[in-house]
This record gives structure tokens, sequence and C-alpha cells, in this order.
């Protein structure tokens, strides 16, 4: 369970400014419903080209809703010069922090107000740019390097809370690692072959690999999974919390829990779901 601020909660039960402007000078949209996380932003300016009003509507966790309503009450009676430099560890810091799982919301929250300032200035949306890493959230190359730059992130789990990227099926883990190490200038090793396994050692290792590598992912949507037996190369396995009753269970099982384990153990695997 997450530990959330006195603010987070303040502004998560009580949101401020929640609601449409119908004249309003900017309109900012992020997100999509089937990403979980989806945020409208609107603002007005009075006659010194200051933000009056800001409101928002959003469809999220606690933090996305917290987040939202905090960047409401912060551009409000600045110019949109001064609001373009907010940044999303500027809104985190609002809230008084936010757990590093749910620093996406603020990311969010940052580029909904961009948006709606291109909106006001009447600039045509940039269309996406870069090539898509992330086909499960559709998160592109040059997004995962800007959110490595500007908040010095360093592994795939730190890029994954802040855009969601690697968080579904793991199969762009490589390229995420890969964008990783070229901006710190790391250099990757050379993978080494995979010695042949016993049985008994194959199953130790997923074991291990299940637990460290593949659960902990799991248990941030209330997921988890158990090795039940390991037959030659034919691994079954029993999903339990959420998952278990997940309609996409079956894509997680195959492109990530099977991807990762033929990753980490073995290419040979073939992961099944037992009940």
């Amino acid at each position: 369970m997450w530990e959330y601020t006195d603010k987070v909660k303040d502004h998560f039960l009580n949101p401020r400014n929640v609601g449409v402007i119908e004249d309003a000078d900017g309109v900012g949209e992020v997100g999509s419903l089937s990403c979980g996380d989806a945020l409208t932003l609107y603002f007005k300016l009075d006659e010194n080209g200051k933000i009056k009003d800001a409101k928002f509507q959003t469809f999220g966790c606690a933090s996305a809703i917290a987040s939202s309503s905090a960047l409401t009450e912060m551009v409000k009676g600045l110019s949109l010069e001064e609001a373009k430099k907010i940044t999303n560890d500027d809104i985190a810091e609002y809230l008084g922090g936010l757990p590093k799982e749910k620093m996406h919301c603020s990311v969010m929250g940052r580029e909904a107000l961009e948006k709606a300032i291109t909106c006001h200035l009447g600039e045509p949306e940039k269309e996406v740019e870069g090539n898509i890493v992330c086909e499960c959230f559709g998160v592109t190359d040059l997004e995962i390097e800007r959110v490595v730059k500007e908040n010095h992130l360093s592994t795939i789990e730190d890029v994954t809370d802040y855009v969601k990227a690697g968080g579904g099926c793991g199969n762009c883990h490589d390229s995420i690692q890969e964008i990783i190490d070229t901006i710190l200038g790391t250099e990757r090793p050379v993978k080494k072959k995979v010695p042949v396994l016993t049985n008994l050692q194959k199953m130790k290792l997923i074991e291990e690999s299940i637990e460290r590598e593949i659960n902990p992912n799991l248990k941030k949507d209330a997921g988890r999974l158990e090795l039940v037996d390991v037959d030659g190369n034919r691994v079954m396995v029993r999903f339990g919390g959420s998952c278990a009753s997940c309609v996409k269970s079956p894509i997680t099982l195959k492109h990530y829990v099977e991807s990762r384990l033929r990753e980490l153990v073995t290419p040979e695997l073939e992961v099944e779901e037992v009940q």
C-alpha cells in the first residue's frame, strides 16, 4: 500500500476546481481510458492575460485526481509564460511528494497544461514524435528520453513509474534499457549463453525470477503469480489476486510472463495457466 501525504489525501477527498469551462481559452486532453488515466484541463484568462480560472475532469487513481486538483490551484494568477515553467516535479512537490510508482500522474498534468497552452496559442497540435517503444501504452523513445533526462532516471522501473512504459507485456524492456544506457553512457554487458539446466535447477531459477522480476510488477495492480509445476520446458502457473479475474490475464501470461521467463531462464519455455 502506498503512503500518501495529507495534502494528497486532501486534494483527492476534496478536489478543487472539478468541472468544465464552456468558453475556455485553452483546453488540453491527455491519456486515454484504455490506459487507465485520462485528464482534460481547461483555463480562462483575464484581461491581463493571466489565468483567472482553471478546471479539470479526470479519470484515474487518487494521485491522478490530486495532481490535477493541485495543478489547477498552482496555475491561477500566472501568465502563460510562467505556467509553462511548471514541471511534474513542481506538482509533486506542491503535494508534499508522490509515491514514485505514481509520478506518471504528475507528468500527465504537466502534459495537459502544455497542450492547453498550445491550444490557446492556436498552434497545431504536435504529431507524435519519435518511434513507439511501448506498444501497450503508446510511449515513444523521445518521451522516454525526456523523462530520463529531466528526472535523472536510471532503471526500467523508474521509467514505468513516470510514463508507464514497460508496465505491460515487458517486450519493450530491452529498448528502454538501451535508451537509459545511451543517456547515461553505460556500456551494456554481452549476454552470456544460458547453460543447460536440470529440471530442478530450471524450476528454482523460474521460481526466483517470478518472485524477483515478475511479481513486483503484478503487485502494483494487486495481482500475483504462483509457480505450480515445471515439466521440461512446460511451465505451469496460477494467477492470484486481481490477475485471477482480469480479462487481460491471457495477454499478460504470454506477452509478459512468458517473454520475461524466456529471457531470464531459457528461450524454449512455454508458459500456461492452470486452475
